[in-house]
Parts: structure tokens; sequence; C-alpha cells
């Protein structure tokens, strides 16, 4: 099987990383800095976006390794719509309830967990060791960092970022484009668009 993706990243490497462990045998990447770009670690990158969508039939499954929500999703919908086959990546070791549903495109990496009745949209990021417990829903392209965990029953919206190490309270709305902060402590609503850090966490204002 043949996987590509987009964006020859670090986050790249991690997704190819666990695509190796699901037995993908061929994984080769893409990125807009080709030709400078030629290496991502061990795997080639073999040209950019346009050379990925003249060629979409070589690969089995194709995924987007960018970590920015924006730009994930504005890569992904192009890809889409020239026909992709768009790949989701669950790492072997991650736990997700055969009662959860991942969304295409979406990447679950090492150690976290996905509990029952969980609804992880398309293009999302669960982060290494993140917690996505029952009922929860979280939006497309939205990114849980590594370590955070999400209580029972918690809405992130789209684009939405929670970063590492934070922890939200069960039930709790996270806006559409907002972010968390490191190790933030989420025990109200946040509203789209804004920036929160701290326990409990506030609005951050620059």
């Amino acid at each position: 099987m043949r996987l590509a993706i987009l964006g020859a990243s670090g986050h790249g490497k991690v997704i190819a990383d666990a695509a190796e462990q699901l037995g993908w045998k061929t994984i080769t990447f893409f990125d807009d800095a080709w030709p400078r770009l030629k290496k991502n670690g061990p795997w080639e990158v073999e040209g950019d976006t346009r050379a990925l969508v003249a060629n979409l039939s070589a690969f089995d499954g194709v995924v987007v390794g960018i970590g920015g929500n924006r730009i994930r999703e504005e890569k992904q919908s192009e890809l889409a719509k020239a026909g992709a086959r768009l790949a989701h990546i669950i790492h072997p070791s991650a736990i997700i309830s055969p009662h959860a549903s991942v969304g295409e495109g979406s990447v679950v990496f090492a150690n976290s967990v996905v509990n029952p009745c969980a609804v992880v949209g398309a293009g999302v990021i669960v982060n290494t060791g993140a917690v996505v417990e029952h009922d929860c829903v979280v939006g497309d392209f939205a990114h849980i960092s590594p370590n955070a965990v999400l209580a029972g029953g918690v809405v992130v919206g789209q684009k939405a970022w929670v970063g590492c190490c934070a922890s939200v309270r069960q039930l709790i709305s996270v806006g559409e484009a907002s972010v968390i902060g490191m190790g933030a402590v989420v025990t109200k609503d946040v509203e789209s668009g804004i920036t929160v850090v701290g326990n409990p966490a506030r609005t951050h204002r620059q």
C-alpha cells in the first residue's frame, strides 16, 4: 500500500512513523518547498502539491501532515476536490472505542484514547497521549495536543487548538478557532476566536 503525505514537517514524520507501524509499505512526502526540500528524515520528498494532485491515482491513501489548522483545512479540501482517497492514520497503541468515530484525514497518535460515543471530525489531530473522553465532539481540523484531556461531553469547535497538557472540564464548549494555552485548566465555556491561558483559564490579552 502506498501513502502520500502532504507536508514534510515534524508532524508529517510522526504520521509516517505511525503509518509504517500500521503496515503502509511505501510512504512518499510532497511539500511546496520542493525541490529545495528533498528529504524529511528517512523519507523522500518527491514534489509539491501540484505534483501530488497530478498523481493521486498512484496512492492508496493521502493525508495532510501540516500542523496549522487553517492550512490543513485548505490543503485537505483541495485534495478532496481533486478526488484523493483520504486516509486516517491511527497509531497501533492508540485506544479507539468501537463506539467512537474518526473522520477522514484525521490522525490519532501513540497512547492516545478516544472513548465511547466520541466523534472526531475530519482532518483532526489527536496528538500523543491525548484523551478524548466519552461523548465528546471534536470539530473538523481541530488539534488536541500531546497529553491534553477532554472530559466527558466536551465540544471543541472547528479549527480550535487545545494546547499540551491542557484540561477541559466535562460538558464545556470550546469555540471555533479558539486556542487553549499549554497547561490551561478550562472550567467555563470558551468563545470562538479567543485565546485562554492559566488555571483557571482566562482570556489572554496581549
